[in-house]
């Protein structure tokens, strides 16, 4: 690793005053990619700025059907929220089968969103509930968020403070893991609040997460497993890799899908 300073930020105005110390600046909060992606030499951040001891970027609110999650928050707390459980299991679900327990205890919410690694399982449910991205300065609507591998609309020195959404009526999320890194090769979150429905894919997209129109109109024509399996997934936008090419990535796609569904129930 190369040498870097590291300062402890107590609040959200003191990371965004540290931050400008320097344009080499980097946010982390869990750590789970920058921190790897340092020891291989492939980031140098001159200073690194850790959110993880700012209170007021951690905790779940559940108010009625709104749900609000503190940046902050790690995934284990998530997985064994009862309040999340109650209104919506398949976030809960998700949460609990992100990397192992230290990834759990130690990643967080809006680290994850924040990095939009295009095999990270946030994304997908970000984008399929229609949650929206609160900032120090605004909220982003999550259509407007994510804009590529690794990017989103967020500015240099922007702050993800808290995930916000309103329980869908049903939801599931299902992903085909690696089994090393439990990344999704491809995972698929679906939504459905009354008549409309949002599906998004993860771990599939050569740009990254996208929601997927077919598999969105099959759905809301027809709440079934059965409806994916009529669906053309195309894989020309697909990733291929070692571990899968495009074209079995457009069958995982439908696959999760199906599974997603009969999750939801």
């Amino acid at each position: 690793m190369y040498a870097t300073s590291y300062h402890r930020a107590s609040s959200v105005e003191d990371a965004v005053r540290l931050h400008g110390h320097s344009e080499e600046s980097k946010y982390v909060s869990g750590g789970m990619t920058l921190i790897a992606t340092m020891k291989q030499r492939l980031a140098s951040p001159s200073d690194l700025v850790d959110l993880r001891h700012i209170g007021s970027m951690k905790g779940i609110s559940v108010d009625g059907r709104r749900v609000t999650i503190g940046a902050g928050t790690p995934h284990a707390e998530v997985a064994a929220s009862q309040a999340i459980m109650a209104v919506c299991p398949a976030l809960c679900h998700l949460a609990s089968h992100i990397g192992d327990p230290h990834v759990r205890h130690m990643g967080t919410i809006g680290g994850s969103v924040a990095n939009n690694d295009p095999a990270a399982d946030y994304p997908s449910a970000v984008l399929a509930l229609d949650a929206t991205v609160v900032t120090d300065r605004r909220s982003i609507p999550a259509d407007g968020f994510f804009a590529g591998l690794f990017e989103t609309a967020l500015a240099e020195d922007e702050i993800i403070t808290a995930i916000a959404f309103d329980a869908p009526d049903k939801a599931g999320y299902a992903k085909f893991a690696n089994p090393a890194s439990r990344y999704a090769m491809t995972g698929v979150f679906v939504a459905k609040t009354g008549g409309t429905v949002r599906v998004a894919v993860t771990g599939a997209g050569s740009d990254g997460v996208f929601r997927h129109a077919g598999l969105e109109q099959a759905l809301q024509g027809n709440w079934s497993p059965d409806a994916p399996g009529s669906v053309m997934v195309d894989p020309s936008g697909l990733m291929a890799d070692m571990h899968a090419d495009a074209q079995y990535r457009a069958n995982l796609v439908k696959v999760m899908a199906k599974r997603a569904v009969m999750a939801a129930g």
